[in-house]
C-alpha cells in the first residue's frame, strides 16, 4: 500500500548511470483513498524514471525527473522531419537529434497541430515553438512553457507581437510558418518546408539587407530585409537565406500594400513577444498552465460541447512538463485502456502534478498523441496501439562533455 504525502518524493538522481529504486510515495492516493500500486523505476545521468501504477483508478503513468543542477543536462524541443510541415513519430524525432546537440535520454509529445490529412499544412503546431533558439512556431491563444535566458522555467500565454514594418511607417502583424488567412500576412522561413503552399496573393522573396540579424529567426529580434522577387502566383519555392513573406489577395486593394512592397524595397520585421522571449533557447506550446506558485490552477472554460472544452472534464491520455526549483519533469498518463488505464481529467492532472511538486505545470497534447519515450524505447501503452505521427515534442538530452 501507499502512503498519502503533501508532495511526491523522488530519490536523488545519480550523476552516473546505476539502477535505482526510488519510490515515489504518495502517488497511488491522490484522489480515490488507498490502493494498490506497483512501481518501476531506474535512473541515469541525472534523470530519474518511475513507472506509477494505481489500480483504483486505474491509472499507469510515467514519470522522468530530470536534476536541474546537472549542467550537462538540457531541455530541447523537437520537430517533425526537422519542418513545420509534416509528422513523424516521437522515436523517429528523438533519433533525428543532432549528435552534436547530445544524447537523448527522455522524451514525450508536444504540442496539438493541424491534424487534417487534407490540410497542405498538416503537422502545423498550433503553438510556439523555439528549438534550439530558432522561433519556429509563433505563440497562439493557448499557454506556452519555456526556459528564459537566465534558465527559469516559465509558462503562461504569449501574446505575438510579430509584424512588418513598410518603408512608410505603416505597420501589419504577420503570422509565422502557417496557413495564410484571407486578410492576413505570413512569414514563411526555410523551417517550414519546401514551399509556402500559398494561392495567389503577391510573395515577396526577402533577403537580407546585409546589416543585423538575420537567420535563423529569433524571437524578440528586428531584421531588415529587401525585397528581390516578387511572385504573383503563390506557393513560392523555400531556401536556404531566404525568407517569403505571403499577403493575401485581399489585402491588395489597398494600394499601399503595392507602394510599399516593390522589387529593392527594405521592410522591417520584428519578431517581438509579450513577455519577450530573447535569448530562449527552447520553447514548446500546449493547452492550460495546471500548476502555478505550487498550487494547482482552475482551469476554466465556456460552457460548450464542443470537444476543445469538453474533453477538459473528461478523461483521456495526457501528456504534461512541470518544473520545480530543482527538477523537470516530463509526464504521460495512458488512457482509452479500461483494463490498463482510464485517463485523467486535466482536474486530476493538476493534482498529480502538484503531488510530485512542481511549481509549474503545462499539459501538453493528449489522446492517440500521448507517448513518453525513454532509453531507446516507447514505455507507455499509446491507445491506438502504436505511436502515432505527431508534429513535435520534448526531449531531456545529455549534451557531450564540455559543451555547457
Amino acid at each position: 500500500m501507499c502512503c498519502l504525502k503533501e508532495k511526491v518524493g523522488f530519490q536523488s538522481s545519480p550523476v552516473i548511470s546505476v539502477r535505482s529504486s526510488f519510490v515515489p510515495a504518495g502517488l497511488c492516493l491522490l484522489f480515490l483513498g488507498v490502493s494498490a500500486c506497483n512501481r518501476s523505476s531506474n535512473s541515469t545521468v541525472g534523470v530519474a524514471y518511475h513507472h506509477d501504477i494505481v489500480a483504483s483508478a486505474p491509472w499507469s503513468i510515467h514519470i522522468a525527473k530530470m536534476d536541474r543542477t546537472q549542467s550537462q543536462l538540457e531541455l530541447r524541443s523537437t520537430l517533425a522531419r526537422d519542418k513545420v510541415e509534416g509528422l513523424s513519430t516521437l522515436v523517429q524525432q528523438v533519433q533525428a537529434v543532432p549528435a552534436t546537440a547530445g544524447q537523448p535520454i527522455a522524451a514525450v509529445n508536444g504540442d496539438f497541430y493541424v491534424v487534417d490529412e487534407k490540410n497542405p499544412y498538416l503537422g502545423d503546431p498550433r503553438g510556439l515553438q523555439i528549438l534550439d533558439g530558432e522561433l519556429v512556431s509563433a505563440p497562439t491563444d493557448q499557454a506556452s512553457f519555456w526556459i528564459d535566458a537566465s534558465g527559469q522555467p516559465q509558462a503562461t500565454n504569449v501574446l505575438s507581437q510579430l509584424k512588418v514594418t513598410w518603408r512608410d511607417g505603416s505597420s501589419t502583424p504577420m503570422g509565422l510558418n502557417e496557413e495564410r488567412r484571407d486578410g492576413a500576412v505570413v512569414l514563411f522561413t526555410p523551417r517550414h518546408g519546401a514551399m509556402t503552399r500559398t494561392k495567389g496573393g503577391r510573395e515577396l522573396i526577402l533577403e537580407s539587407s546585409g546589416n543585423g540579424p538575420w537567420l535563423p529567426l529569433q524571437a524578440g529580434r528586428e531584421i531588415t530585409a529587401r525585397v528581390r522577387e516578387i511572385r504573383t502566383d503563390g506557393n513560392a519555392p523555400l531556401a536556404d537565406g531566404i525568407l517569403v513573406l505571403s499577403i493575401s489577395p485581399s489585402l491588395l486593394t489597398n494600394a499601399g500594400f503595392s507602394a510599399n512592397a516593390s522589387v529593392g524595397a527594405t521592410l522591417k520585421l520584428s519578431t517581438a513577444t509579450i513577455p519577450d522571449l530573447s535569448g530562449v533557447k527552447m520553447a514548446i506550446s500546449g493547452g492550460y498552465v495546471l500548476v502555478r506558485d505550487g498550487q494547482k490552477q482552475e482551469i476554466q472554460t465556456p460552457d460548450s460541447e464542443s470537444y476543445k472544452y469538453r474533453s477538459v472534464r473528461e478523461r483521456h491520455p495526457r501528456s504534461a512538463i512541470g518544473a520545480s526549483r530543482t527538477h523537470f519533469f516530463l509526464v504521460e498518463v495512458d488512457g482509452r485502456q479500461p483494463e490498463l488505464s482510464v485517463g485523467m481529467t486535466l482536474d486530476e492532472l493538476g493534482d498529480y502534478m502538484k503531488k510530485l511538486g512542481c511549481d509549474l505545470a503545462l499539459n501538453l497534447d493528449g489522446g492517440a498523441s500521448a507517448t513518453f519515450w525513454y532509453q531507446g524505447k516507447v514505455r507507455n501503452s499509446p491507445c491506438n496501439g502504436a505511436d502515432r505521427p505527431i508534429a513535435n515534442g520534448v526531449v531531456v538530452i545529455a549534451k557531450p562533455t564540455g559543451k555547457q
